[in-house]
């Protein structure tokens, strides 16, 4: 017997949806507010979760990452009368089971029902082996970064193509090292292509090596990289980088796992672990044809998407200490502290180059203090200090023209902290900008998107953290209701 949690506004249906959960002789539970519904799916486990999108209190999907935080892990399907592609997206994401547009018939959702029981069910009955990765380099703790590492885990026991995506600077290399050390091929070598050197002329002839004689210089035969990572890990930096010409030719490496040397007249096999990375949206670029959608489709069998850094602020106190440790023993001085204001700095500032960023920043840091016991903000990069400096003139002035120091130092009858301050300056600039943006985009989160600069996802994120529903807004085109 399971248990099921519905969150729905609409009696009507939430009584019929119970009633197939009861029928089916599993337990049902009702809530009809967002509140309601996160109160109750941390209250217990829960094996299901209906979730409506448009309820009293705010959006549906903004509990979904909530839910699926509960121990039970509860299959999270989405029921809604406003269905939308970009809800959608972010839906499955997210992590849900399914995304629906209302009405659905009983049968369709007793089968639906049946079908994920089944599933949870099988989960129950594989006794999982406990998987010790080895993960040099890699520091957090965060809910995205436990994502990344349930997939590196899941990677780890396969021989599929893995295709990493995220921002420069994320640490794409260094989850790509760590497929590798923690898969079959580890014994091999881990060989780096670097799809941004590939000079178009030779890239035949580095890839795929040459016989002696096959072109002007060619004295003697060369292996290339390719044949080099037989039994290993090939690992295609910046792959959005490859060039067309040599798309095609890589896509037949892939299937047939064969190729031919220049200048050879017999074909070469190759048996290689393949892990591709990029900075670069691999699903626009084939709309624009820039990339070959079979290639992508073969590239992409286990996805993976590091998050910048901005978005798990939580790892930087934990990547600081490691590499701090790191610096200092390889400077062969002692260990560091940090002063209280230290890790509040770093937490300011948003980190364009991502992890790679900070670590350089802390080396420069440590490098700066030398023999100082202690670390403080003085001891970062003038750029990161100077950025700091501009953000709070900049916050002040926000805050003298809309009002914030005034609602700050009224609660407090003084001059607050640096850190509130500036927060509760930023905070709200950045919440009148996205109730700027959407009374604007009419709602359309594809025109948000357009006038903002954002991505979907960075979007959806910063539409949650300041409460705006873009169903506050005169939606454009068809309007629909739950």
């Amino acid at each position: 017997m399971a248990t099921v949690l519905i969150i729905e506004d609409n009696q009507a249906m939430s009584e019929m949806l119970a009633t197939v959960v009861k029928e089916l002789g599993h337990v049902a539970s009702c809530a009809f507010t967002l509140q309601d519904g996160l109160r109750q799916a941390q209250s217990a486990a829960y094996d299901v979760v209906f979730l409506d999108v448009r309820l009293p209190d705010g959006n549906g999907l903004e509990l979904l990452p909530e839910i699926r935080k509960n121990e039970s892990s509860p299959e999270v399907i989405i029921l809604t009368g406003f269905a939308d592609p970009d809800g959608a997206e972010l839906a499955i994401r997210s992590g849900a089971w399914d995304y629906l547009q209302k009405p659905v018939s009983l049968q369709e959702l007793e089968l639906l029902l049946n079908r994920v029981l089944q599933y949870r069910d099988n989960l129950r009955m594989v006794q999982k082996p406990p998987v010790a990765l080895n993960l040099p380099g890699i520091v957090g703790n965060s809910p995205h970064m436990k994502a990344c590492l349930d997939v590196l885990a899941h990677a780890a026991n396969t021989d599929a193509n893995v295709l990493i995506t995220g921002e420069t600077g994320t640490g794409k290399e260094l989850f790509a090292r760590a497929i590798h050390h923690n898969s079959r091929t580890c014994k091999g070598d881990f060989v780096v292509v670097d799809c941004t050197a590939l000079p178009e002329t030779l890239v035949e002839s580095i890839l795929f090596g040459y016989e002696k004689g096959a072109f002007t210089g060619a004295e003697k035969s060369r292996e290339g990289l390719i044949k080099q990572a037989n039994g290993g890990t090939l690992f295609l930096d910046e792959v959005g980088e490859l060039p067309p010409s040599m798309q095609k030719a890589f896509l037949r490496v892939l299937q047939e796992r064969v190729f031919r040397p220049v200048g050879s007249k017999q074909e070469v096999g190759c048996n290689f672990r393949l892990v591709a990375a990029t900075n670069r949206d691999l699903d626009q670029m084939v709309l624009s044809g820039g990339f070959r959608k079979d290639l992508l489709y073969r590239l992409r069998t286990i996805a993976m998407e590091i998050p910048p850094l901005r978005n798990r602020l939580e790892d930087i106190k934990p990547i600081v200490i490691h590499h701090t440790a790191r610096f200092c023993e390889n400077y062969g001085i002692e260990l560091k502290g940090f002063s209280s204001d230290f890790f509040k700095a770093l937490s300011s500032y948003d980190w364009p180059g991502n992890v790679r960023e900070l670590v350089n920043s802390i080396e420069s840091a440590v490098s700066v203090a030398q023999h100082e016991p202690i670390l403080f903000p003085k001891h970062l990069p003038p750029t990161i200090r100077v950025h700091l400096a501009k953000a709070l003139i900049e916050n002040r002035r926000e805050s003298s023209v809309h009002g914030a120091t005034e609602e700050s130092t009224e609660t407090s009858g003084s001059l607050v902290s640096y850190r509130d301050f500036r927060q509760a300056a930023l905070f709200q600039a950045e919440k009148r900008y996205f109730q700027d943006l959407m009374i604007s985009a009419r709602g359309n989160i594809g025109e948000a998107c357009r006038i903002s600069g954002l991505g979907r996802t960075r979007l959806y994120t910063l539409l949650k953290k300041y409460e705006i529903s873009r169903f506050d807004w005169p939606v454009s085109g068809i309007e629909q209701e739950d």
